[in-house]
């Protein structure tokens, strides 16, 4: 058993497969665990099933019923069938966290009144507008800031600086320039991006090795054929991982913006979750918000593979 502690141990595929679902299980055990473990006992109303539950111990409840303490304590420890007869039931509160089978049922409550599908869709595609225009700006932006002096000079530090904005503090901005429609949170979306992914393209551009440019110097290649042929083959090959952790903050920003108008979106159904203190609801939102990442990643490691296999070719030869 040596191997799992050795530093930058390599994993077999399967090995890796069990450690993941053993590593997914006892995250389960631990949430069930600390849901319980901080959960109460409440008495409410039987009556209101389809409204939210009246604790026994709200005082509202007492000038009504003069009921005390003590007497929620022997209300307690009564069985289930003598509490419905006087029209009461005994319920589980989970103050810290939801448990795990409350938040799987949520997820039907989600799909049918809450059209989890149809806002996880809306949220879907506006990060692909966001990614798309964050991308279309950042790259001539970047290759003029990394490859000529004087817009380096000009605004290098400025787009370094950018990064310490922080995001939310600026949504009433975006708001006040475009409103609350979609053009608004694709313009959000695409400056919480741009903000990291251009100083991110200057690096890279310093990152090309030298021995490439000395060897289409020697061939006598015109400034756009270096760019063409080397920078840009170069910066876009490295940058495309870069970009697949850089989206992943996007989610953030996606649901700041939505949150900020009832126009649909994972955003609104987390502020509507809020709004109805319902935590199932809000855990079983972020879960989906983990899933549609997870597959996002593993598209852009496709599209990875597909465009640049040159870049897979020894970790292949490796776990061979």
């Amino acid at each position: 058993m040596s191997w799992l502690f050795e530093l930058r141990g390599k994993l077999e595929p399967g090995q890796r497969l069990i450690l993941e679902i053993l590593g997914v299980v006892l995250l389960l055990v631990l949430w069930t665990v600390l849901a319980e473990l901080f959960s109460k006992e409440r008495i409410s109303l039987i009556d209101l099933e389809n409204e939210p539950s009246v604790e026994m111990t709200d005082d509202r409840f007492y000038e009504n019923d003069s009921l005390t303490n003590a007497h929620l304590d022997d209300l307690m420890g009564l069985p289930v069938a003598e509490l419905e007869a006087f029209g009461l039931r005994k319920e589980k509160v989970y103050s810290l966290l939801p448990s795990p089978m409350a938040v799987l049922k949520s997820f039907k409550e989600l799909h049918y009144e809450d059209y989890l599908i149809v806002n996880s869709a809306k949220s879907i595609w506006l990060n692909f507008l966001g990614y798309i225009v964050a991308i279309g700006v950042a790259l001539p932006v970047g290759f003029a800031i990394g490859l000529i002096p004087l817009f380096r000079g000009l605004f290098s530090r400025i787009f370094d600086a950018f990064r310490f904005i922080p995001l939310t503090a600026v949504t009433g901005i975006f708001v006040m320039w475009l409103g609350l429609g979609s053009e608004m949170k694709v313009a959000f979306l695409a400056f919480g991006i741009l903000v990291y992914l251009i100083p991110v393209v200057v690096q890279r551009i310093d990152d090309v090795d030298n021995v490439y440019l000395k060897t289409v110097f020697t061939l006598g290649a015109t400034d756009w054929q270096t760019i063409r042929t080397v920078y840009f083959p170069a910066v876009i090959s490295k940058l495309f991982d870069d970009i697949r952790v850089l989206v992943a903050i996007s989610w953030t920003y996606i649901t700041i913006a939505e949150m900020l108008n009832k126009s649909g979106g994972i955003g609104e159904l987390i502020w509507v979750a809020k709004r109805q203190s319902r935590m199932d609801k809000a855990f079983a939102v972020l879960i989906v918000i983990i899933l549609i990442g997870f597959v996002q990643d593993k598209i852009f490691v496709i599209l990875d593979k597909m465009l640049f296999p040159h870049k897979h070719v020894n970790s292949g030869k490796k776990h061979g």
